[in-house]
């Protein structure tokens, strides 16, 4: 009998192994890598559709404890949009309000639409409904959920961080602002009073920036205050953070659906005067790749054991503007001093816990490598007044001169056609052409900045290609150092084809890659997805 009992106490305690074993198997296959220019998913692969909203920490109903809640629209185009990039949508269709939660900021868990359509009444009544939030009410336990409904701003109640939330009631904005809908808008919840604020910008123009406190007044949910906070040039994407005790101000410029620089502003109080007066500067690191090629969707100050760190978290409505891959690009800031530096990065590991950061083996050092953030023909006369495509240097050495108003001008990219799409990623590319007898080098610096190195090693240069014949030359290079190394593919090639140059060393924290060529007038050839990864 003892015996027995022996040998039921060890087999009991090897699963019991078994199942801790497990669970820690679990958790260290937790991914901690953000990777940007994807189409994201669930902890249990279900695809993430989240545009317009951002992120706020409240407790589990079930544990009491805090979690990260994730807002955001879903449209029925971004799920076309994923299933097929080749196509471009004009009209947008709303789905629902969805909410992911996670404990890292990495690893999310789809919940529910939290508000439906049918709450909305949005079969009978379709209409604009986007850039949201939610802010907890301590005097009523409930949460609200303020967006965007046509001309009004709506807000609607729950009980529960998941909803369901109902419609409680629109507010028209006239008397306060002047117009009865606002420009864009988000919410932000000041950490360390807890009070909520709605952030948005006049309805016409969108050159004033306003700020609300959102609270109770004769028992309903109101916007307590109207403070005026900006006034000067246009701007969208209206949204906040705070960082080691400054309130900072983001937003875009008014390119429709497309990506911008990222603006800021900072203050020492909430209600401002919020410096340099009237006058957003362009966050440093965004210039190049217009914020990765997205617009200030949301930021989410992570207060780490180690570090505090502020992620962006852009919205990219790549199923309105064909710019690319993946609905959601989120980078961390660095700071120098009050100023906020964009790291562009496309792949990063965060530690939630600790608030570290640090650059994932797989990003892409490229910046603008899609050729995406450029949003008109370039050169353009035209929003914005633009000579160069943005990341690269082209060097005219023989033929047409760049210019914004002489129609011998070369064009610097390319629109794809909905074939092209089916091959490469998003409604641009490289162009290297011109009318005349040509010859060219396309270039981009890459380096090392004061918070992202380019590490020595080993790195692999791609890049899709297709090219008419006509081409005396045509490369791709990179050198770094004294070293060059390079790929010709001048043969032409009426359909894309990958190259690639494989064990480039890179030193000193710097290389130049790009291309050369040389060719006869009318010779034409498009780049697209150029990137450059460490082995």
């Amino acid at each position: 009998m003892k015996k027995h009992l022996y040998f039921r106490c060890k087999l009991s305690t090897f699963w019991v192994l078994i199942f801790l074993f497990s669970l820690m198997q679990s958790a260290y296959a937790q991914s901690t890598t953000i990777t940007n220019d994807s189409f994201w998913n669930t902890v249990n692969g279900q695809p993430i559709y989240s545009q317009g909203g951002g992120i706020f920490q409240f407790k589990d109903p079930q544990s009491g404890k805090l979690k990260y809640y994730w807002y955001g629209v879903h449209y029925k185009e971004a799920e076309n949009y994923r299933d097929d990039p080749s196509v471009t949508y004009e009209r947008n269709h709303f789905e629902g309000v969805t909410c992911y939660t996670s404990t890292d900021l990495v690893n999310w868990k789809f919940e529910k639409h939290v508000l439906t359509k049918e709450a909305v009444n949005y079969e009978e009544r379709p209409t604009w409904l986007g850039r949201m939030g939610v802010a907890y009410l301590e005097e009523t336990k409930q949460y609200a959920l303020l967006i965007q409904h046509g001309n009004n701003v709506m807000i609607a109640l729950a009980n529960s961080p998941v909803g369901d939330f109902k419609v409680h009631r629109r507010i028209d904005m006239t008397e306060r602002i002047g117009t009865p809908n606002t420009g864009d808008q988000t919410v932000f919840t000041d950490p360390d009073t807890g009070k909520s604020y709605l952030v948005y910008s006049y309805g016409r123009g969108r050159n004033k920036i306003y700020l609300s406190e959102i609270g109770m007044r004769d028992g309903k949910v109101d916007l307590l205050d109207c403070v005026q906070i900006f006034k000067g040039a246009s701007r969208e994407g209206n949204c906040m953070f705070k960082y080691q005790d400054k309130y900072y101000m983001a937003a875009s410029n008014i390119y429709g659906w497309d990506g911008s620089f990222a603006y800021y502003l900072v203050s020492d109080s909430i209600y401002g005067p919020y410096k340099p007066v009237n006058d957003m500067q362009i966050m440093p690191g965004s210039e190049q790749d217009y914020a990765h090629v997205s617009q200030t969707g949301f930021f989410y100050t992570i207060p780490g054991s180690e570090q505090e760190t502020v992620l962006f978290c852009g919205d990219r409505w790549a199923e309105f503007a064909g710019n690319g891959l993946g609905y959601n690009q989120w980078v961390p800031l660095s700071f120098d001093g009050d100023t906020p530096y964009f790291n562009s990065l496309s792949a990063w590991n965060l530690d939630e816990a600790t608030g570290k950061w640090s650059v994932a083996e797989t990003n892409n050092y490229v910046m603008n490598g899609s050729f995406e953030a450029d949003r008109r023909y370039i050169p353009s006369n035209n929003k914005p007044v633009q000579e160069q495509l943005l990341g690269w240097h082209t060097e005219i050495l023989k033929g047409n001169t760049i210019s914004t108003t002489d129609p011998d001008s070369p064009v610097l990219n390319y629109f794809n056609t909905t074939a092209d799409r089916k091959e490469v990623v998003g409604e641009k590319s490289l162009n290297i052409s011109d009318k005349t007898a040509f010859e060219r080098h396309i270039t981009q610096e890459v380096s090392s900045t004061p918070y992202v190195s380019l590490p020595d090693g080993i790195y692999t240069l791609t890049a899709k290609v297709k090219n008419t014949e006509g081409f005396e030359e045509l490369t791709l290079f990179a050198k770094s150092g004294a070293t060059t190394v390079d790929h010709s593919f001048a043969e032409p090639s009426a359909t894309w084809r990958s190259i690639q140059i494989p064990e480039i060393n890179i030193k000193g924290g710097s290389v130049t890659l790009g291309f050369t060529a040389k060719g006869a007038g009318g010779a034409s050839a498009q780049i697209d997805e150029v990137s450059l990864v460490r082995e």
